[in-house]
């Protein structure tokens, strides 16, 4: 009877036992899961991850130490082996990059007081060497007005006429806009991608009051003036016998013949030998 009774127990004991382990095994790798998954989301928020303060992920970045240990604990329960770092080539050791030779520049000197030149011995300090260290410097834009004068001659005998030198040719006719200032205009625009409005504050920071609407009408006069260059980038463009489009599609108000909400095309075209790619 005492062997009947020894049996039932042994057994709900090997089974509680078995229920413990499973039990510690699936906390394990529920474990192991979780520090899984909070490494490849830290992964994926340092490769593609937004860099605004608001990302609701960016709280990951504070446990990264936490996490980086954890991960070494998972990896090790797992067997998986740690990609070793890449080091750098110690001959190729980063620095500060000298300054542009062709630059100008501009020399200040600056030398010891005068009462100094003396040496406390008695004797006079004599010039043996100088030390040099460069500084790069900038100069913000400069604005300026261009005076066109020209010079008119008249005869005082006969008074036939009134002769003056010549205008030189400006780009836009009775405007106030020089070469300079619509090629500045132009490149931050399409160069620099910085819109006009942005460019009508930064100019009204000058003294200069030059509406949106002004500048946007020198644009369009600029992009005449550059017709003939685009015609020959067009058949550079298609004499070469590979050429990539991209379709954008676009709303063009008060476009002739079409509705302000219909649907435009705008295509992009890139060309040429890859040395001298035309866009």
């Amino acid at each position: 009877m005492s062997a009947l009774v020894k049996k039932p127990n042994s057994s709900i004991k090997e089974l509680q036992k078995a229920l413990s382990d499973k039990d510690l095994s699936i906390a394990r790798q529920a474990h192991l899961i979780k520090a899984m998954e909070e490494t490849i989301r830290l992964q994926e928020l340092r490769r593609c991850g937004t860099s605004s303060e608001k990302s609701a992920s960016q709280t990951e970045l504070f446990n990264e130490a936490e996490l980086a240990v954890v991960t070494e604990e998972a990896m090790s329960e797992l067997a998986i082996e740690p990609v070793p770092p890449i080091t750098k080539d110690p001959a190729r050791r980063p620095g500060r990059k000298p300054l542009p030779a062709a630059l100008p520049r501009i020399r200040l000197e600056y030398d010891i007081p005068a009462a100094e030149l003396t040496c406390p011995c008695g004797h006079e300090r004599v010039v043996i060497g100088e030390e040099a260290s460069e500084l790069l410097d900038i100069i913000p834009a400069k604005v300026q007005i261009l005076v066109h004068v020209r010079k008119k001659y008249a005869c005082k005998q006969c008074e036939a006429g009134v002769v003056a030198a010549p205008l030189p040719p400006q780009p836009i006719p009775r405007s106030h806009a020089s070469p300079g200032l619509l090629a500045h205009v132009v490149i931050s625009k399409y160069h620099d991608a910085l819109r006009l409005h942005r460019q009508e504050v930064i100019l009204a920071r000058h003294g200069l009051d030059i509406p949106r609407n002004t500048l946007a009408s020198w644009m369009i006069k600029a992009g005449h003036l550059i017709q003939p260059l685009l015609n020959l980038l067009q058949d550079r463009l298609l004499d070469y016998p590979v050429m990539h489009c991209d379709e954008t599609t676009v709303q063009v108000l008060n476009e002739a013949g079409k509705r302000a909400q219909s649907k435009s095309y705008m295509w992009v075209r890139v060309g040429g030998p890859p040395t001298q790619p035309i866009r």
